[in-house]
């Protein structure tokens, strides 16, 4: 099926929309004007309060202060494309086909597959992004977060190197300076997302055939937390590819013992083979 609005057709046709792209599946509607600052350019990060509707009306979207660079693949195209013809202060609709919204598989559970989208963005703050800014414990959970949900977007669409830009933004989020320090229950959400990112680094690393930066993400991964077992068992997969065959038998062992039933250590128990071949051929699966 070919690209279109859906049921937002008669707003896509209606006057006072801009188009912003050259297919016409992005327009633009002015509903405040901005302060007359100047428009995001490239490298500048920005925060925005945006609503994301779907055409019946249910909410999908819903952030007093989204921050993200454009550019760097962190939110969905209409974003990316749609905030930099912006002025700080200014309030616009964005009308997206699916191309710039989720696409054709939607976003499981709330996007439906081919949906098109109608966003409110008001811009809040345009900045150079020199470092990282202080932020509350909260906040760098959230932001992490998003970011990691978007690499999991493109990761899931076969665009690996930008799911790994997603997944690293993610990490600066989480291990970013602190406004306040993390209470206990903080402190162990925001170890526990790092290993998530480091463990998800490591598969796009993969998936670029890029070993080494994999496993450098394993240990990483591993020195936060010495019993992630998908961590290990990457990491005595990785090892067998090297040769460390010896390495590798230690390490899937420890996995093991983890997790008996898990389904990557089912050939390390009767078999002839070492766990470190069979780890070689199974990540030739």
């Amino acid at each position: 099926m070919a690209p279109g609005p859906g049921g937002f057709g008669p707003l896509f046709a209606a006057d006072g929309w801009s188009d912003l792209t050259e297919d016409r599946l992005l327009r633009k509607r002015v509903v405040q004007d901005g302060q007359g600052g100047p428009r995001p350019q490239p490298g500048q990060e920005v925060s925005v309060k945006v609503l994301g509707a779907l055409e019946d009306g249910g909410l999908v979207e819903r952030d007093p202060r989204l921050t993200f660079v454009p550019g760097h693949g962190d939110v969905v195209q209409a974003l990316e494309l749609g905030v930099p013809t912006m002025q700080p202060g200014e309030v616009s609709f964005f009308l997206a086909a699916f191309p710039y919204g989720y696409g054709h598989p939607g976003r499981e559970p709330d996007v439906p597959p081919e949906a098109p989208l109608l966003f409110e963005v008001t811009l809040l703050e345009v900045r150079n992004d020199p470092d990282p800014q202080p932020l509350p414990p909260a906040a760098r959970l959230r932001l992490g977060a998003q970011r990691r949900e978007r690499g999991n977007f493109h990761f899931a669409r076969g665009d690996f190197a930008a799911a790994l830009r997603s997944y690293r933004l993610a990490l600066r989020a989480l291990d970013g300076p602190a406004a306040a320090p993390p209470g206990p229950q903080e402190e162990e959400e925001l170890r526990e997302q790092r290993v998530k990112c480091l463990n998800n680094c490591a598969a796009a690393e993969l998936k670029l055939q890029r070993v080494d930066e994999a496993l450098a993400a394993c240990e990483a991964a591993l020195s936060i937390s010495p019993d992630n077992g998908r961590a290990l068992l990457r990491r005595g997969q990785l090892l067998a590819q090297q040769g460390r065959d010896a390495e590798a038998t230690l390490v899937l062992r420890r996995a093991l013992e983890l997790d008996p039933a898990s389904k990557g250590h089912r050939d390390c128990r009767g078999s002839r083979r070492s766990p470190a071949r069979r780890s070689r051929a199974s990540a030739r699966r």
